[in-house]
């Protein structure tokens, strides 16, 4: 026997030997399989994931309302004209609007809370002060805090872009009324007085005059 010929078998059985370790350790597969870690998903399936994700329920409206009511209708049309309309931080703004709207009815200063109301709304603050100035009555009020803050209903025109939505408060604070003599006639200094609000507050969406205004109180 050659050389050539034996080094070609000894090549050969080497071949079945490295092909028997390899099947020992991996294994085998029957057909055409694809791993695990590599083989692409169906485009339908990745698709329906991100529409679970894009088509899920929209956190900032339905934590507040329920989803299926016309008010969330209604934040919903006012989110899609804008944007960067958000009824969290709306309800956050409307907070401190209450306070700041409660203490400058409660202490007659009103120029300060003008901007923020409607103008028949401003007329009725306006004419409760100016009676109040002339029974010489005035006055002493400190706002605690809010309990409460609630958005009752919402609504939407399409046609002409005008939002309104409804919030319950329930504020606390201190007032105490005095007379000429700075006497106490009614309320208190110390005791907590806790009041609860409805009010109505609206605005044209899609403009840029960001300010709401308040267009109804039901006390």
């Amino acid at each position: 026997m050659n050389s050539p010929l034996i080094q070609l078998l000894v090549l050969a059985g080497i071949a079945i030997f490295l092909i028997l370790r390899l099947k020992n350790v991996l294994g085998t597969r029957e057909g055409f399989e694809r791993s695990e870690h590599t083989q692409p998903k169906p485009e339908s399936s990745r698709r329906a994931e991100f529409e679970v994700i894009e088509g899920g329920p929209d956190r900032d409206v339905v934590d507040h309302v329920d989803e299926n009511t016309a008010a969330a209708k209604a934040l919903f049309a006012m989110k899609d004209v804008e944007p960067s309309f958000g009824v969290t931080d709306f309800l956050q703004g409307a907070r401190g609007a209450y306070e700041m709207i409660v203490m400058g009815f409660e202490r007659g200063d009103l120029a300060e809370i003008k901007p923020f109301l409607a103008d028949d709304i401003y007329e009725t603050f306006a004419e409760v002060v100016q009676a109040r100035e002339e029974q010489g009555l005035k006055i002493e009020a400190e706002f605690i805090g809010v309990g409460e803050v609630k958005l009752v209903d919402a609504t939407f025109d399409d046609d002409t872009g005008e939002a309104e939505v409804v919030i319950r408060f329930m504020g606390e604070l201190t007032s105490a009324v005095r007379d000429n003599a700075g006497e106490i006639i009614e309320g208190s200094t110390t005791e907590i007085k806790r009041q609860k609000d409805t009010w109505a507050f609206a605005r044209k969406m899609g403009t840029d005059d960001p300010n709401w205004l308040l267009v109804s109180t039901d006390a």
